[in-house]
């Protein structure tokens, strides 16, 4: 049975800076392990809570998807750590990130050139951003942009 000094969800919520709903979820997926409750049946939280809660924040806020999450809490359990395969799940999020930074830096290039083609006394049909939004889907662009 939980102390009676454990935490409510909405303080376990304000102290992690973590939505309620979210926490809630978390414990609906196997994230976070289901808290003891008080005898009328509310959640009552404990400080291994807070500290898997507090993981689980830094590494979203870090990128990694749920099932990496799930991946490494399984691999920081006593008995559990091996670093190569902390480092293969790393590894792999950097990637996606390199991946997601070259497109940003391609759409940055876009963009970039297309403002650069802007004529502030331009009237609205003749704005090349405008112009851009408004290209079709899978076709020929009216703009023609080289990366590289």
């Amino acid at each position: 049975m939980p102390s009676k000094r454990g935490l409510t969800i909405g303080r376990l919520a304000g102290l992690s800076g973590v939505n309620l709903e979210t926490i809630r979820y978390y414990e609906r997926i196997g994230l976070m392990p289901a808290p003891g409750r008080t005898e009328g049946g509310h959640r009552l939280y404990e400080a291994p809570h807070q500290r898997r809660l507090a993981f689980i924040r830094r590494s979203r806020e870090l990128g990694f998807g749920i099932d990496d999450i799930r991946g490494l809490l399984d691999l920081a359990e006593p008995g559990r750590a091996s670093c190569d395969d902390v480092r293969d799940i790393a590894a792999a999020h950097l990637q996606t990130v390199q991946a997601k930074l070259a497109d940003l830096a391609r759409l940055e290039h876009i963009l970039a050139q297309t403002v650069a083609r802007c004529d502030s006394h331009a009237s609205a049909p003749l704005c090349p951003v405008l112009e851009m939004l408004d290209a079709p889907l899978g076709g020929s662009s009216p703009i023609t942009i080289s990366v590289g």
